[in-house]
């Protein structure tokens, strides 16, 4: 079976994991609580909150650990790889600790929910819950290496390419810089980094590739140097771990041009080395770069460590092959499947499941119904016709003819008359057809219009200026009043309305500077000196002197003459010069100025200051405490807002 080691659940970081848990618990569960409650709802709220953090470690854990592989449970070449790669004991550990941290986690919870039975106040309540959720963040701290090694793992089982260990598999093996990745490119299209340079593949590569209708896998090991299993790192113990666990043809490429740096008398001892890893399985010894040294040229002492070798292996395929040409690639590609092939079948033929298919197979044989032979005949009509000549098809005349080609379609048109074959397809518009619309002779009809247009220039009809008449200036006069006029009328209705808009500005004048201003205008002003003029600057009386400055300057519009003010403290009056009464007015009253209402009650500047210091002191100090509160919903720490958006509200909740 393929293990798709890609959906692996994310392994978070301790705090991370912290986060997550507690954010969740703050967002799910209520966060609003009383001392005026019953105990037996304080105790509820508390270990609601317990129970749901608890089983949310829970929870988390087990989908962590049932989502990484189990050695004991794939296959053997990946329990070899992965101990290769990251090391058995240390895997195990990791999973073990956190196995071990889940099952704190719950013992931690059933413990303090059952102290939570016996909580008498709300403040022994949220202690309780306080030291539960923290015993639980510090067991998850204490996993914090843990967990930052099975996320390291997680990420290069990711990168790890799909291996199918019971597929039909070639793999390439042999001295580093032998030529295995330029097999590979011929053969798949895997894309493959290949250097001029030894160690270029590091790791195991997977390409596909069909042959007799079947899906094939190569992989590209790294190349293998010859000394000792201990010697040996850990890029070529992936390349033996691939050869000694996988039922696949091995496909040995040895360098017989000696480019790679190493001896062919060195090849074939790494071979000798690693046969053992080769047994029970078909072997194709291919003699790569073939197009630099011929195998017939080679020195007499590589020639017969070569025929010695094929005398050991006499199963063994040999074959030369170029890399870099292409030269004999597809009949090694042939042979490896071949032999893998006639191995399967040879296995299942020994383990007898040949013998239960063929027992459902039956072959019928025909019988002959008598002694008479029935040769083939041949009408005699069919002998004698002349041979018909074939019609020429379309792309055999596109050949012929190349840019000159042209196929009318219309030829294959199925009219009821013939010779509506290649008439002209109607352009139809709103039912009905254009062509109906179209005047046959209107060419003609532009020829003679353009003939009559070029005849009056020619005479000079269009040759004459324009000239003024009586008429016209007659037009341009009226036209001149009817501006006049209307400028008349829009001065009139501005000065309409800016007398009927006046006011009067709100600025402060003084008591002497109004005085000397009515003076100069012919006023008498009679009354005491504090009533007649109240000071305008004064924020109490500014109602009043405005008041009497509007009255009398609407006395002066409506008259015309010289008037007396007489005012007194709740009086003002308007007088011509026969001792008429023009206006008065008796409804004056001080208008109050704006009041900070924050300053009421308080005696001066320096109290309001301190009052004000006094007030954000005590909202400080109540602020610290209502942290501490369940009731509160500010984050400390800064979160992702779409984790901590606020508490669950009677509306739609879809989003969640």
């Amino acid at each position: 079976m393929a293990y798709n080691f890609k959906q692996i659940t994310i392994v978070p970081t301790a705090s991370e994991f912290i986060d997550i848990i507690l954010s969740k618990t703050q967002r799910k569960t209520p966060t609003v609580v009383h001392p005026g409650y019953k105990i037996s709802r304080i105790r509820t709220f508390y270990s609601r909150k317990v129970k749901y953090t608890q089983q949310n470690y829970h929870d988390k854990l087990t989908i962590i650990l049932g989502s990484f592989p189990k050695l004991e449970d794939v296959h053997p070449f990946y329990a070899e790889l992965m101990n290769v790669l990251y090391d058995r004991d240390h895997y195990k550990i990791a999973l073990g600790q956190l196995s071990t941290a889940r099952k704190l986690i719950d013992g931690v919870g059933r413990d303090y929910l059952k102290l939570l039975k016996y909580g008498d106040s709300l403040y022994r309540c949220k202690q309780l819950k306080k030291a539960a959720l923290g015993r639980m963040c510090t067991i998850i701290k204490r996993q914090a290496s843990s967990l930052a090694y099975l996320e390291r793992v997680r990420q290069h089982l990711s990168r790890l390419p799909s291996i199918d260990p019971q597929e039909k598999t070639l793999i390439l093996t042999g001295h580093p810089n032998v030529g295995k990745s330029s097999f590979m490119k011929w053969v798949t299209r895997a894309d493959v980094d290949v250097q001029p340079y030894p160690f270029t593949t590091k790791s195991l590569y997977i390409g596909h590739m069909d042959y007799r209708y079947q899906r094939w896998q190569v992989m590209d090991t790294p190349g293998i140097l010859d000394h000792s299993l201990e010697e040996r790192n850990t890029i070529e113990m992936q390349a033996i771990t691939a050869l000694a666990h996988l039922k696949a043809c091995i496909i040995y490429i040895l360098d017989i041009s000696e480019e790679c740096g190493n001896s062919v008398t060195e090849q074939v001892s790494l071979f000798n080395n690693i046969r053992v890893l080769f047994s029970n399985k078909p072997v194709v010894l291919v003699l790569n770069k073939i197009d630099t040294v011929r195998p017939e040229n080679l020195p007499l002492e590589v020639q017969q460590a070569l025929k010695v070798l094929e005398e050991q292996n006499p199963d063994m395929a040999v074959i030369g092959m170029s890399s870099l040409t292409g030269e004999n690639v597809t009949e090694v590609k042939t042979r490896a499947c071949d032999k893998l092939l006639q191995l399967r079948v040879e296995q299942k033929i020994l383990c007898g499941k040949v013998s239960g298919l063929m027992n459902q197979l039956t072959v019928a044989y025909p019988v002959k119904r008598d002694c008479l032979s029935r040769p083939p005949v041949v009408p005699a009509t069919v002998l004698n016709s002349a041979p018909v000549a074939k019609k020429k098809t379309l792309h055999q005349c596109y050949i012929d003819e190349c840019e000159d080609f042209y196929y009318d379609l219309r030829e294959e048109h199925l009219m009821t008359n013939e010779d509506w074959r290649f008439d002209n397809i109607p352009e139809i518009m709103d039912g009905k057809n254009i062509a109906d619309f179209v005047d046959p002779d209107i060419l003609e009809r532009l020829e003679l219009l353009e003939q009559e247009e070029l005849i009056r220039v020619q005479q000079g009809f269009y040759d004459f200026g324009y000239q003024t008449t009586a008429g016209d200036k007659d037009i341009t006069e009226l036209a001149l009043k009817i501006r006049q006029q209307r400028r008349k009328v829009l001065l009139e209705t501005r000065q309409k309305n800016a007398k009927r808009g006046s006011r009067l500005p709100r600025r402060s004048i003084t008591k002497n500077n109004l005085r000397n201003h009515l003076l100069s205008l012919g006023i008498k002003l009679e009354g005491p000196s504090k009533q007649c003029l109240p000071t305008a600057t004064l924020p109490q009386k500014r109602g009043f002197f405005t008041h009497a400055l509007s009255l009398y300057i609407s006395a002066i519009r409506n008259l015309g003459k010289p008037l007396e003010l007489t005012s007194t403290a709740k009086t003002i009056k308007l007088e011509n010069n026969a001792g008429e009464v023009v206006s008065s007015t008796s409804r004056l009253r001080a208008v109050p100025g704006s009041k900070n209402r924050a300053a009421s009650g308080l005696r001066d500047e320096t109290q309001h200051k301190l009052a004000v210091k006094l007030m954000r002191f005590s909202q400080r100090a109540r602020n610290k405490e209502a942290r501490k509160g369940e009731g509160d919903r500010t984050i400390l720490n800064k979160k992702p807002k779409h984790l901590f958006s606020g508490k669950r509200s009677i509306g739609k909740t879809d989003r969640r």
